[in-house]
C-alpha cells in the first residue's frame, strides 16, 4: 500500500516539476514575439539572508539595519504554486459511450489539484466568482477546490466570462487549467485566450468528441440537440456517418493548432483517461499522471 502511495505521488510530482519548469517557457506577447515571464511575487513568505543572483529589488533594508547582514524578503511565488482551474459543466459533458466526459473531467481536475503540496494554493473559478482555500494549503485546500467543481450545476458554460473572472482574481503566474470541450473551445475569443496565456501558466484539456471515430446511426435517425434540446431529423449512411468522423478530427486538429499559437498547452481528454490528457499536454507519456 505504501509503495504504491509512493509511486502515485512521484507521478504526481511530475507534473509539479513541469509546472515549475513552465515558470519560465516563453509566453506570447503583441505581435507573436516570445518573452520569458516568472510572474509576480504576491505575498509575502519568509526573509532570509542574501544570497548571489538574488533580486536586489527584494532586499528589505530595515530588517538588513537590524540583523547586520542583507537580508532578502522571499516570496510565496518562490516557494509555492498557485493551481486554479475551470471546469466546464454544461450538458454536452455528460455525454459518453460507456462513461460520461464529466466523469473523465472530474479525472483530470483530480489529478491538476493532486499535483500540489506543502504551501500551495488550490482555487475553484465557478460562474459566481473563485473559491480560494487560502487558509488550507496543500491537500486539503486541493481537495475543497476539486469538490467545488465538482459540485457544480448542470449548465451553459461562458468559457470568455470564466476567463474574465481568472484574470481579475488570480496572481500572475498561476498556473491555471481549462477543461472543456469543443463546442466551448470554439467560443473562446483569441483575444482572451492570448491574454490568458501571458498572464499564466495555460494547459487547456479538450474532451473528444465520443464518438469521433464510430458514429453508431444508420438511416433516418431522430436526435435531440444536448444543449438547446431543439429536436431534429437526420439520414445517416456510411458517407455521412465518414463525413462526421473527418470534420470531428478536423475540428479537434484545428483547435489544438489555435490554442498553440495562442500560448497554451493543450491535451485531448477521453472519456476513459482524463488524466492523460493532462499528461499528454505536459510532453508526458499517457499514464505517467494519475
Amino acid at each position: 500500500m505504501d509503495r504504491a502511495h509512493d509511486c502515485r505521488r512521484a507521478r504526481a510530482l511530475t507534473l509539479r516539476d513541469a509546472l515549475l519548469r513552465g515558470r519560465n517557457r516563453p509566453r506570447l506577447l503583441g505581435g507573436g514575439s516570445p518573452t520569458t515571464s516568472r510572474g509576480d511575487g504576491y505575498e509575502f513568505a519568509q526573509l532570509r539572508g542574501y544570497v548571489a543572483g538574488d533580486d536586489t529589488r527584494r532586499i528589505d533594508w530595515a530588517a538588513t539595519a537590524r540583523s547586520g547582514g542583507l537580508q532578502t524578503r522571499v516570496m510565496l511565488e518562490d516557494v509555492a504554486l498557485v493551481f486554479a482551474a475551470i471546469c466546464d459543466r454544461s450538458r454536452s459533458m455528460s455525454l459518453g459511450r460507456r462513461r460520461s466526459l464529466a466523469d473523465a473531467a472530474d479525472d483530470a481536475i483530480a489529478a491538476w489539484f493532486g499535483a500540489s503540496s506543502g504551501e500551495d494554493r488550490a482555487i475553484a473559478i465557478l460562474a459566481q466568482g473563485p473559491i480560494p482555500t487560502r487558509a488550507r494549503a496543500g491537500r486539503q485546500g486541493a481537495a475543497l477546490a476539486r469538490e467545488a467543481l465538482r459540485r457544480q450545476p448542470e449548465e451553459e458554460f461562458d468559457p470568455n466570462a470564466m476567463l474574465d473572472v481568472a484574470g481579475a482574481t488570480l496572481p500572475r503566474g498561476a498556473a491555471l487549467l481549462v477543461v472543456a470541450d469543443a463546442a466551448a473551445a470554439e467560443r473562446c475569443t483569441d483575444a482572451r485566450l492570448a491574454e490568458s496565456a501571458r498572464r499564466f501558466d495555460a494547459t487547456f484539456c479538450l474532451a473528444r468528441d465520443p464518438w469521433q471515430q464510430d458514429l453508431p446511426l444508420h438511416g433516418f435517425a431522430r436526435l435531440v440537440d444536448v444543449e438547446s434540446g431543439e429536436p431534429l431529423l437526420r439520414w445517416f449512411g456510411g458517407r455521412e456517418r465518414d463525413a462526421y468522423r473527418r470534420a470531428s478530427i478536423e475540428r479537434e486538429e484545428g483547435l489544438m493548432r489555435g490554442f498553440r499559437r495562442l500560448g497554451w498547452r493543450i491535451g485531448i481528454l477521453d472519456e476513459s483517461d482524463g488524466a492523460g490528457a493532462l499528461a499528454e499536454a505536459f510532453g508526458l507519456p499517457r499514464g505517467a499522471i494519475e
